[in-house]
């Protein structure tokens, strides 16, 4: 944790906050801080700041806020995603809003389980506490927004075009010819498959809504690895 995140109505009107549970145990377990020394903190979707951490006890910590600085922008990205294994989405949800993506969609394809669906890891709470970890992670306040479509080709149909918009538009996908265009500030939607990519009816689909295709080159590489690499290659 580089960046101790809480919500604006834990704030006391004297810029002071009480901080208990997972964050509490955190800075004096592993960050092994004590009373007097500096960290900073974050309010979720607002500023960060330089705060002194004024007491520490068994159960919480007493910190005091001071000088402020905005969060880092966002990542000029719409991230489109086929719904991972529940174990795998903690992890991609986590890398994600680290890198600063903050609209996030799952939807459905023919080689995600039904049984993903299921997973309480899609519950509100759940979803928000990954995000918080990845902004935890990379100094960052912005809250990602999540979205979840579970019919494939409504969603593709009827919502793609109006969320690309005049943005540029890709699909990684294993199987195709084309190269991953190079890194730059445009904003860009991007769409990102299951395990072993997009069927063939899925590409083709996706492409007629306003995607263009790209490959990685010829390895499969696991969701957890793939997102990270397309993100750095189109926005780094």
């Amino acid at each position: 944790m580089n960046l101790l995140l809480i919500s604006p109505d834990s704030l006391n009107p004297d810029h002071r906050v009480i901080i208990e549970g997972r964050q509490h145990k955190h800075i004096v377990k592993v960050l092994r801080k004590k009373a007097g020394d500096s960290m900073q903190v974050g309010i979720i979707n607002g500023d960060i700041y330089d705060a002194v951490i004024d007491k520490v006890d068994d159960d919480h910590c007493a910190i005091r806020l001071g000088e402020s600085t905005p969060a880092p922008a966002p990542l000029p990205c719409t991230l489109i995603l086929a719904m991972p294994r529940p174990k795998m989405l903690r992890r991609v949800l986590q890398t994600v809003s680290a890198m600063g993506v903050k609209d996030i969609y799952l939807i459905n394809s023919y080689r995600v389980e039904k049984s993903f669906w299921q997973t309480p890891f899609l519950e509100p709470d759940a979803l928000t506490e990954q995000l918080q970890l990845g902004l935890e992670q990379a100094k960052d306040t912005i809250m990602p927004t999540v979205h979840i479509k579970k019919l494939f080709k409504p969603f593709v149909e009827d919502e793609l075009p109006s969320i690309i918009g005049k943005d540029e538009a890709w699909v990684a996908h294993p199987r195709v010819d084309g190269y991953c265009p190079a890194a730059d500030n445009k904003r860009r939607t991007v769409v990102i498959g299951p395990e072993g990519g997009f069927i063939p009816y899925e590409v083709e689909k996706l492409q007629e809504a306003g995607c263009d295709a790209f490959s990685l080159g010829p390895r499969i590489l696991r969701v957890e690895n793939a997102v990270p690499v397309v993100l750095a290659k189109l926005f780094i």
